[in-house]
């Protein structure tokens, strides 16, 4: 269940924000279903000849995800993929922080255009 917590600045603002940037104040997007170890190991059977279809059906994954995990994170070990996602999402979270902050600018600004 998403919930958005609303600000009190002008609607236009308000939704714009919400569509580019996503949730609103804190709230986490969903862990992987999957661990770091799962995923390096999925692809580490798929480059030493396991079968594509064989790993999605034992993992219960489609072969777009394994895919899209070989394009992420092919190459990498368990390190690195852990310290990737700690990465990426330490990046979201400044990213929300840089949104929440440029909201607040803007509707400061307006207030003192309406001011003067």
């Amino acid at each position: 269940m998403l919930s958005f917590s609303l600000k009190t600045v002008p609607f236009k603002s308000r939704d714009s924000a919400i569509l580019r940037h996503g949730l609103d104040n804190g709230e986490e997007m969903n862990k992987s279903r999957y661990t770091e170890e799962q995923i390096a190991y999925a692809i580490r059977q798929g480059e030493t000849g396991t079968r594509v279809e064989d790993i999605c059906r034992q993992m219960g994954i489609s072969e777009a995800v394994y895919y899209n995990w070989k394009k992420k994170y092919g190459g990498l070990g368990v390190g690195e993929v852990r310290r990737l996602k700690q990465l990426e999402e330490g990046n979201r979270k400044l990213k929300q922080i840089v949104a929440d902050l440029s909201l607040d600018k803007q509707m400061l600004q307006d207030v003192i255009k309406k001011k003067f």
